[in-house]
């Protein structure tokens, strides 16, 4: 395997996502549901958003009254980081730590959504090409 593999390898395709009028607490089953924590909100198939776990638990400290008045919208980043596919892996990760974000979109060249990587899609490419160089390959 190749030291500098392109973040597209690692990414995860067709993540779950959110629309905009999900609320607090749809947002949190759906994660529970899914086991993911960070969902990418959609709007006629483009990324507007990103909700994050840490986003929700902090909405779900409103008290209940304020809680109902709260969607997706209201609480996700509107300008998520995003990068190409062809994005060297080291590049995206450096953005990353750099920017301790916790996840990245990841487009294809002609824009389209791809998906998104992860702290844990970082963790699992380093696990296999830490592996692959210890074989040899």
């Amino acid at each position: 395997m190749k030291w500098d593999p392109p973040v597209e390898e690692f990414t995860t395709p067709n993540p779950v996502t959110a629309t905009e009028n999900l609320s607090v607490d749809e947002l949190r089953a759906l994660m529970l549901e899914t086991g993911v924590r960070h969902l990418p909100v959609v709007r006629a198939g483009k990324v507007v958003g990103l909700v994050s776990d840490r986003d929700v638990r902090v909405a779900q400290g409103l008290s209940e009254e304020h809680k109902f008045q709260v969607c997706a919208a209201d609480i996700m980043a509107t300008d998520p980081v995003a990068v190409s596919s062809a994005t060297p892996l080291d590049q995206v990760a450096y953005t990353m730590s750099d920017r301790k974000i916790g996840s990245v979109m990841v487009n294809e060249a002609n824009g389209e959504f791809l998906g998104i990587f992860t702290v844990t899609d970082a963790l699992n490419a380093l696990i296999e090409i830490s592996r692959a160089h210890r074989q040899g390959g």
